[in-house]
């Protein structure tokens, strides 16, 4: 499989403190990577320097192979690179569906196409598409602000996947969520990178969460990678253990 995401030697240095430290790895087509380690560990600060929110101070971002180093985040997203954050982004006046169309819009279309096309961007069978997908058809016409912050956190995700991207970057899709919606995301995860096929990389601290669904963990410990492997390796690696309960 060739890879969708690599990263060199990323490095990022704020005064004297280096917060990401000669990061290098890799993600395949395909493939669910899992990002994790204790608080202070680098992981949200390597986010950032991957989606061009923060201009790294040494080292390279390539996308299918292409130098995409400090690309501002607009200029990645029609790349098709997506992502979640921390906090919820979802519209909360406008509808689950209506939140969808305008994800989708964020990946296609110019200015003019916004200003004089179709009031649903032509979105509205790809938006029915993930709501059924997603399964959201109860609540597709309800307010988002009126959803549960359960359903808001299920339907941030399908808002990453509207159009199809290349490459989703989840940040902490499993905070705050309560167990029964968080079984409900996982599973509308797993599908759809087992049934479409999605590439996506998840930063976690739910370690249940990220171990059943990633195929691949990399561990971050003072900005430097630590561990790296399947699941159960990670998991039982001492270092890794030492990481998270050695303070």
């Amino acid at each position: 499989m060739s890879a969708v995401l690599e990263v060199r030697d990323l490095t990022r240095r704020f005064g004297g403190i280096t917060a990401v430290d000669g990061v290098s790895f890799s993600v395949a087509e395909g493939e669910v990577l899992g990002i994790i380690g204790p608080n202070g560990s680098g992981k949200s600060t390597l986010f950032n320097c991957i989606l061009g929110q923060i201009e790294p101070s040494a080292g390279h971002v390539l996308l299918d192979g292409e130098d995409v180093t400090g690309l501002r985040p607009s200029a990645l997203n029609r790349r098709g690179v997506s992502r979640t954050f921390q906090l919820l982004q979802v519209f909360p006046n406008l509808s689950a569906r209506e939140n969808l169309i305008l994800a989708g819009q964020e990946h296609r279309g110019s200015m003019m196409g916004r200003l004089f096309g179709a009031a649903d961007a032509g979105l509205s069978a790809e938006a029915e598409a993930m709501i059924g997908f997603f399964r959201l058809e109860r609540v597709a016409d309800t307010r988002a602000g009126s959803l549960s912050y359960g359903q808001q956190k299920l339907l941030d995700a399908a808002m990453a996947f509207m159009a199809g991207p290349r490459l989703v970057l989840l940040d902490e899709p499993a905070g705050g969520v309560n167990p029964s919606m968080l079984a409900a995301l996982k599973d509308r995860l797993a599908a759809i990178n087992r049934e479409k096929g999605a590439t996506f990389v998840v930063i976690e601290h739910n370690m249940d969460f990220v171990m059943s669904l990633c195929t691949r963990i990399l561990v971050l410990a003072e900005g430097r990678i630590l561990a790296e492997g399947k699941p159960y390796d990670v998991r039982n690696d001492p270092r890794v253990i030492e990481a998270y309960l050695g303070h």
